[in-house]
């Protein structure tokens, strides 16, 4: 059978169920305190991910931007998108 698009078994995010689930199973075995304990320290070791970790959680991650630049040539989007 060929793969012609479409939904792929086990693709996409897990049912908020499941994910519910593992956020409980993990909290039964993870000390949270003892997890902010070693962030702590890895940051203060100037450890660039742990760093990064915090500023997203704490203040999220900045947006996201594309420069687009036509290089002097003009573009009609309206021809490219054949707009009437």
């Amino acid at each position: 059978m060929s793969n012609l698009g479409g939904k792929r078994e086990g693709a996409g995010r897990k049912p908020k169920e499941e994910e519910k689930k593992l956020i409980e199973r993990l909290d039964a075995i993870i000390d949270q305190e003892e997890v902010v304990e070693i962030l702590h320290r890895k940051i203060q070791e100037g450890d660039q991910r742990a760093l990064t970790l915090y500023f997203n959680y704490r203040y999220g991650k900045p947006k996201e931007s594309v420069n687009l630049t036509s290089e002097g040539f003009n573009i009609n989007f309206r021809d490219i998108l054949k707009f009437d």
